[in-house]
């Protein structure tokens, strides 16, 4: 199956602290392999294969840094 992209709105992030907090953690699940964050839109986009990570699970990592997917 190919890589699926998906573009979520995230609230809260305001500063590059944010940005990589985001990138990292999703980065650093299995199956994800690109995460893009604007802080101008408030969006993370992330390419990932739905065969090894969920969306959930992507959306649980971003809330448990302390952003609230919208």
């Amino acid at each position: 199956m190919a890589n699926q992209f998906i573009k979520l709105n995230v609230e809260g992030m305001s500063c590059e602290h944010c940005e990589n907090a985001v990138k990292k953690s999703v980065g650093a699940l299995t199956g994800v392999d690109k995460v893009e964050v604007s802080l101008h839109d408030n969006t993370v986009s992330v390419e990932f294969n739905p065969e090894t990570v969920t969306l959930d699970e992507i959306k649980n990592t971003i809330d448990d840094q302390g952003y609230e997917v919208v």
